[in-house]
């Protein structure tokens, strides 16, 4: 690839900025750095590194406003889910810190046997365009708080609020403790099969079968969440209403660029005439347009692979015999407007793989046990969710996700963000997964 790494504003591929691609040569040394950096850091224990994070962090503070308007520019979602994501960056980073040194104390395990958790070495933290501060903050900061040293490449779609994050970032932490690289997958195979310790990615299914490959030979730490497609089921007795509204909205939100975003609704046949003009009505209100117009809540898509790709879904299924409710085919460039899709089948693509993109894809059941069926059908099983009253924890019971919502999205508390069958590999979140990030040792004396 070029030296020069370009970057495009989605809504209308105006040049934002750039920055320069990190040379494959230059990782090992990268890596290396990291490593000598890390004798240091492990050695301050954790309260000591807890302080340096937060004064890290309590340097971003002013930035915000900055941050979430480049953010905006760069992926494209509208400055409100943008503002939203940059605080919940600056503010939860000092937050998941604390915790994440709750979960690294040492604890008891009685006859004079401590269970402790150490630094593993270096991390390397890969992490996606669609949410490019949060998720990359998820996997960072309980690794660092560890004691393990970082080396971050971000998405080739979203290098430059990357780069002025961890430039906050590392006017407190110490040299080498953080580091970012810059490239595309040429970038991301180099750092996988380099001396790290531990990979911490969030991405694609694909991408994530190669690194489990690449990391094999080494036996290296991985924590990986690898997208979803995620099913929800309407029951008979369901509160119609939230139920297309939350259809809509978790369908849509990020422009339907999400990983827990609905991507197939299964709805009982006694009640889908009202949930799909329901449905319709609520999603003819979204609007579409770059970040910066008032009222828009659906930005652009990332690309036009990504646009290319989501046009594709929905003409399958116009071909196989879908019912196009509202919006289709026919897209402007760089958007995907409000689209409504009714009696999907298991043979469209949209069933089968994840759309990415501002859709809503219905299908009615008569059977409760084949619309459970259908939605277990998957590789996939981040996350699911289920609409109703008295059958609904029955339902989500047999459900084939990490993560099940009921009434509700998925999430929440200090819960663990974890995927099932090939949506994740190991997790991240809460003590639980903050101490994937750490070297369990069990000390007796």
């Amino acid at each position: 690839m070029e030296n020069t790494m370009i970057s495009y504003d989605p809504s209308n591929g105006e040049r934002l900025g750039q920055v320069r691609a990190t040379a494959i040569e230059q990782i090992p040394e990268a890596v290396k750095k990291a490593k000598k950096a890390a004798e240091t850091w492990k050695i301050l224990g954790l309260d000591e590194r807890l302080k340096i994070i937060q004064q890290a962090y309590a340097q971003a503070e002013p930035r915000i406003n900055e941050l979430a308007e480049l953010l905006s520019r760069e992926m494209g979602k509208d400055i409100k889910r943008s503002s939203g994501e940059v605080n919940g960056t600056v503010f939860g980073g000092p937050y998941i810190a604390k915790e994440a040194r709750e979960a690294f104390q040492p604890k008891q395990a009685g006859n004079g046997t401590i269970i402790e958790y150490r630094p593993l070495g270096v991390a390397a933290v890969i992490s996606p365009w669609n949410y490019p501060l949060a998720m990359a903050n998820n996997l960072i900061v309980p690794a660092l708080v560890a004691g393990n040293t970082v080396v971050f490449k971000p998405s080739e779609e979203t290098p430059l609020v990357a780069d002025a994050f961890v430039k906050i970032l590392n006017q407190k932490l110490p040299e080498g403790v953080l580091q970012i690289i810059y490239g595309d997958g040429d970038q991301g195979k180099a750092l996988v099969e380099s001396q790290v310790n531990l990979i911490a990615f969030t991405g694609s299914q694909a991408v994530g079968k190669d690194i489990m490959a690449r990391a094999a030979g080494g036996l290296k730490r991985l924590v990986m969440e690898l997208g979803g497609n995620d099913p929800m089921i309407v029951l008979e007795d369901a509160d119609i209403s939230a139920a297309a509204r939350f259809a809509v909205a978790s369908s849509f939100e990020n422009a339907g660029q999400m990983c827990t975003s609905t991507e197939r609704i299964y709805v009982d046949k006694k009640i889908a005439d009202t949930f799909e003009k329901l449905v319709v009505e609520v999603a003819s209100r979204y609007k579409t347009g770059p970040w910066n117009m008032p009222g828009v809540n659906i930005g652009p898509i990332i690309n036009p692979d990504q646009h290319a790709m989501i046009i594709d879904h929905i003409r399958d299924a116009e071909s196989k015999g879908a019912r196009i409710l509202l919006g289709g085919s026919q897209q402007p460039e760089r958007y995907i407007k409000p689209t409504v899709i009714a009696d999907l089948t298991p043979e469209m693509i949209m069933e089968q793989e994840e759309t990415f993109g501002p859709v809503v894809a219905m299908s009615r059941y008569t059977n409760l046990e084949e619309a459970v069926q259908r939605a277990n059908n998957s590789v996939y099983g981040l996350g699911a969710v289920v609409f109703g009253q008295r059958h609904a924890q029955s339902v989500a019971d047999q459900l084939e996700a990490g993560m099940v919502g009921i009434n509700q999205g998925v999430g929440g508390g200090n819960a663990p963000w974890v995927g099932a069958k090939q949506s994740g590999f190991g997790f991240h979140g809460s003590p639980d997964g903050h101490r994937q990030f750490a070297q369990v040792r069990v000390m007796s004396s």
